[in-house]
């Protein structure tokens, strides 16, 4: 996918510069050359050595090496590349971009740069939400840098929030966002992933076990055929995609605000696992037992119909919209129905049985029905139904 690509990876100095090692390895498995680019920083966590090996190319980390001045002056340097990748991007790095500076060959190499720059951030919780970090990355989307991540999650410091560094493949789906021309290029795509969570008190809500791997997963595959996606995701707990827009939600009134704020798009991929009810009243404290073994009323009012919503707009519409069928029986025939009904292009169904293993786990078995009829798909691992849908919706668009 990346075949022919330069990348330029700038590894920052943080604990997550030993993730930038397996990085190299997953560019290089798509196809890209790289040319790894150490802080002073970035040294302390892993060797120029190492990552030489890896990539099969020079380390360069001083900008005052005559040699290397002469043989590939940082200026050419920066240019040489299609894509800056700097991964991790950590907060001083972030505040050297943002401020200009030039003091090393990192910051050098990205001020002299004229090609595009992706960063995936990786610090501290604290770090990533203070004003002047924010600040810096405001200016850095201003000045058209583009971000994937930071991943919410345990982090090497002991605590837990946003500041974890995108998994490697993430980034590399990103770049390839970037770089590749795709048949979607110049297509928005909205795409809806994972459960809803519908409040009852503060402590307590209906929900689903989606894990939102399925749509993270559509969301990147249609990112890497060039579409600009706009991911809504639900509380999942699958990795956001790389390269993609992402709007996080809570409820089902939530996503359907954000799907409509989206708008206009040429296509729309309904994937999420929306509940299809919700506490009629949301109490203000936590319920309590009172002692008489009677368990409380609780009174349920449905939730919208997001996919009925959309579809059935006389302006505004995307061109194609399809829905996502989560049956345990029957599947064909209520998804068939799903279909006329919610007055959708296409409807993908899978058999969610627990026997199947297909909610929350990490293959699919789908079949697609459209005005033609039922295409049933081998099962497969989610990624792979994920690009077999991509390229369906890429022949449909064209």
């Amino acid at each position: 996918m990346l075949t022919g690509k330069r990348i330029l990876l700038i590894i920052g100095g943080g604990i997550a510069a030993y993730k930038s090692l397996d990085l190299i390895r997953q560019f290089k498995k798509a196809g890209a050359e790289v040319t790894p680019v150490l802080t002073k920083g970035a040294r302390e966590f892993v060797t120029p050595l190492s990552a030489s090996a890896l990539a099969g190319e020079k380390a360069f980390t001083d900008l005052f090496d005559l040699t290397d001045e002469a043989e590939m002056g940082h200026i050419e340097l920066s240019r040489s590349a299609d894509l800056l990748v700097v991964a991790p991007a950590t907060a001083d790095l972030i505040a050297k971009m943002a401020g200009g500076h030039a003091d090393d060959l990192a910051s050098t190499v990205l001020m002299a740069t004229d090609t595009p720059v992706l960063i995936a951030p990786a610090m501290n919780v604290r770090m990533w939400l203070h004003p002047a970090n924010q600040r810096n990355v405001a200016t850095l989307t201003t000045d058209g840098i583009h971000r994937v991540g930071p991943d919410e999650g345990d982090m090497a410091c002991g605590e837990f929030g946003p500041g974890r560094m995108a998994e490697p493949v993430e980034i590399v789906d990103a770049a390839i966002h970037h770089l590749m021309d795709g048949p979607l290029k110049g297509k928005h795509v909205i795409v809806t992933s994972g459960p809803t969570h519908e409040p009852i008190d503060p402590v307590r809500y209906l929900a689903n076990r989606s894990s939102g791997a399925q749509g993270s997963a559509i969301a990147s595959a249609l990112a890497a055929l060039g579409a600009r996606v706009t991911f809504v995701s639900g509380p999942a707990t699958a990795t956001d995609p790389g390269g993609v827009s992402v709007i996080r939600v809570e409820s089902a009134r939530q996503m359907l605000d954000a799907v409509t704020a989206a708008l206009p798009a040429d296509a729309a991929v309904f994937a999420a696992a929306v509940a299809d009810w919700r506490a009629e009243t949301e109490t203000d404290s936590k319920i309590k037992k009172d002692g008489s073994g009677r368990p409380p009323s609780l009174a349920l009012a449905e939730n919208p119909d997001i996919l009925a919503t959309v579809a059935g707009m006389t302006e505004g519409r995307p061109d194609l919209v399809i829905g996502f069928a989560a049956e345990t029986d029957d599947v064909i025939a209520h998804a068939t129905a799903k279909r006329k009904r919610k007055g959708c292009d296409w409807i993908v169904a899978n058999d969610v049985s627990p026997e199947t293993g297909i909610m929350g786990g990490d293959e699919n078995a789908v079949t697609v029905i459209d005005a033609g009829g039922a295409e049933a798909w081998p099962r497969a691992s989610k990624t792979e139904v994920a690009r077999k849908l991509a390229a369906r919706i890429a022949k449909a668009l064209g």
